[in-house]
C-alpha cells in the first residue's frame, strides 16, 4: 500500500508524456496546453486562481499567459470587482487548437485504457475521488492543528 501514491504519480507522469508525444505538432508547450485546457473548462478565472489550480508561481503563469496572449490564444480582462486582478479567457481564435487538444486527449484515453473494463475504470475513479477528498480533509486538519 505504501507504494500506491508513487504508482499513481508514475501513471500520471506516463499519461502526460504520452499526451506530449501525441500533441507535439500542435505548437504549444505542456504548460500552455494546461492553461488552455483549464481556461476552456473554467473561463474567467483570475490569474491568481489559475496559478493556484496549476500549482504554479504567479510570475511563472504570467509569463505563460503573456506568450498565449501574444499568440492571440488567451485574453486578459480587468476583474470588475478588483482592478488589480485579471480575468482570463480563451479566445475564439484558440477554439480550433483547443478542439485538437481535446481530440488528442480522447485518443490518449482510448489507447491508455484499452482493454480495461469500464466498470473497473468507474470503480477506480470513485476510489481516487475518495482518496482526494480524504487527503484534502487530512491537509485541512493538519493546517488547523499547526496554527
Amino acid at each position: 500500500m505504501e507504494t500506491l501514491p508513487f504508482e499513481i504519480g508514475e501513471t500520471a507522469h506516463a499519461l502526460r508524456k504520452a499526451f506530449d508525444r501525441l500533441a507535439v505538432g500542435l505548437g504549444v508547450t505542456r504548460a500552455q496546453w494546461k492553461v488552455l485546457f483549464k481556461l476552456s473548462r473554467r473561463p474567467g478565472l483570475r490569474q491568481v486562481e489559475l496559478a493556484d489550480l496549476l500549482e504554479l508561481e504567479p510570475i511563472t503563469l504570467c509569463r505563460i499567459v503573456d506568450r498565449l496572449e501574444e499568440a492571440k490564444l488567451v485574453e486578459r480582462t480587468r476583474d470588475p470587482d478588483d482592478r488589480r486582478a485579471w480575468r482570463l479567457h480563451v479566445t475564439a481564435e484558440a477554439a480550433p487548437l483547443v478542439e485538437k487538444l481535446r481530440a488528442v486527449g480522447a485518443e490518449l484515453v482510448s489507447e491508455a485504457f484499452a482493454g480495461i473494463d469500464p466498470k473497473d475504470i468507474e470503480i477506480t475513479r470513485k476510489v481516487l475521488a475518495q482518496a482526494r477528498e480524504n487527503a484534502g480533509r487530512c491537509a485541512a486538519t493538519n493546517r488547523a492543528s499547526n496554527q
